[in-house]
């Protein structure tokens, strides 16, 4: 141990390494070992192995170191919000004077209330359907403008805008400023959103309000929105995993693409985004194809058009010799059309003698058979007419007379053939065989 130097009247001066060593013994004899109850918060593994979090609860917040040994026999992956209870020794980390836990052992001991509170509003959302993969929409292959919404002093925006210059230099980005962490952050989020939301295509027309120092110019339409944040704790990242948020960004017109915080931090706002970008970088890189690709594709676009546009030109030259050759020889084409109209009109004679021969030996036929068949229909129309005036003659009246049958009618000519249409006294005719005779009603039976 480094001297203490005596001063006046029996006063002490320590040296800071001294007094930092003193204060570790005093504590490592008076606390250790130690178990301790509280939330993780803002965890880390470091590329050694070691790792480092804050433990905390409503009063009091404490530092642990969890080296490589003891990390490696963890049964669990911690995570920002859950409850544990640690087993180790309270030091003090004398290059800096940092009280801190050096944590031997870790056990879950339930789940803390950011944590418990993030579970609950996830299992509602999700039962709602808010976070169905059906819903959500594929991002635009090249879009024509892009929305960024975080916090202005944010090494995010540095690192979005960095990435978006480098890829798609050509395309407009329009930042959207609002806190990312505190109290006030969910509301700025929403407002942001809704602004840029009135520059998407269901909003052109209308101008948004952006804060801004640059002179004012047209807005561009934008196709997709990035919604991003660095890494931190769960308290840190709690305000997107506000209820209203998770609710505006499911309205979004245009797809939104949640880049908050690091790969193994997640919020509400990762499940109803469209998609989820483990960093902000991440999510710049997914919205915007390099510039290269698109140069390679006009490139290959540009050689098949070259390839097509000979071929199609060497066809024509083809068919332009080809007609040429036949334009400088007409007789020979004339000759040809000759040939062929002389064949057709040999065809056309030979096929007019066949047809009109048919046609005479027909005609010749029908002229042989004419006689015979107006001879038989005479026949038969003769005796029908025969057979239709025997059936006439049988049908006389004068033949029924002739037999002694006699025809009366009255004075009016309607014929009597009943005692009841006549009276006593009453005229009538008699037709009979060769004449009429009138007669009078004596009696009635």
């Amino acid at each position: 141990m480094a001297e203490v130097s005596q001063l006046g009247a029996g006063g002490r001066v320590w040296e800071v390494g001294a007094l930092c060593h003193a204060i570790a013994d005093a504590l490592e004899a008076r606390f250790n070992p130690v178990t301790v109850r509280g939330e993780i918060s803002g965890f880390s593994r470091a590329a050694s192995g070691h790792c480092y979090f804050s433990l905390k609860d409503a009063s009091g917040q404490l530092r642990c170191a969890m080296f490589r040994r003891a990390a490696g026999l963890l049964a669990f992956s911690p995570r920002d919000g859950e409850l544990v209870e640690l087993r180790g020794r309270i030091s003090v980390y004398e290059p800096r004077g940092d009280l801190q836990l050096v944590v031997e052992s870790m056990s879950r001991a339930g789940q803390g209330a950011w944590f418990e509170q993030f579970l609950k509003l996830r299992a509602r959302l999700e039962a709602e359907g808010l976070f169905d993969a059906g819903r959500k929409r594929p991002l635009p292959l090249m879009p024509r403008g892009i929305g960024v919404v975080t916090s202005l002093g944010a090494a995010a925006l540095h690192d979005v805008v960095s990435a978006l210059q480098r890829r798609v230099p050509h395309i407009p980005v329009v930042v959207a400023p609002a806190l990312v962490q505190g109290a006030n952050a969910p509301a700025e989020l929403i407002g942001a959103l809704t602004n840029l939301y009135r520059l998407t295509e269901s909003g052109r027309g209308s101008r948004a309000v952006l804060p801004s120092t640059e002179p004012a110019s047209p807005q561009p339409v934008l196709d997709v929105i990035l919604l991003v944040r660095g890494g931190g704790s769960i308290e840190d990242l709690w305000a997107f995993n506000d209820e209203q948020l998770a609710r505006t960004i499911i309205g979004s017109p245009v797809p939104v693409v949640s880049g908050v915080g690091h790969e193994t931090d997640f919020s509400i706002a990762d499940f109803v985004a469209d998609l989820r970008a483990p960093t902000p970088t991440a999510a710049a890189e997914l919205v915007a194809q390099p510039r290269e690709v698109w140069q390679g594709a006009l490139a290959i676009l540009e050689r098949r058009l070259q390839t097509a546009a000979f071929r199609w030109l060497d066809g024509q030259a083809q068919r332009l010799d080809l007609t040429a050759g036949r334009l400088g020889r007409p007789s020979a084409l004339v000759a040809s059309h000759r040939l062929r109209l002389a064949s057709a009109a040999q065809r056309l004679q030979v096929f007019s003698m066949h047809f009109l021969g048919r046609k005479q030996q027909a005609l010749e036929a029908l002229q042989a058979r004419l006689p015979d068949a107006v001879h038989r229909r005479l026949d038969r129309q003769q005796e029908r007419l025969a057979r239709a005036a025997l059936r006439l003659g049988l049908l006389d009246p004068t033949l029924v007379l002739r037999r002694g049958y006699a025809w009366l009618t009255d004075t009016q000519g309607q014929t009597v053939n009943s005692v009841r249409q006549i009276t006593v006294g009453q005229a009538v005719r008699a037709t009979l065989a060769d004449g009429e005779v009138d007669l009078n009603v004596s009696n009635l039976p």
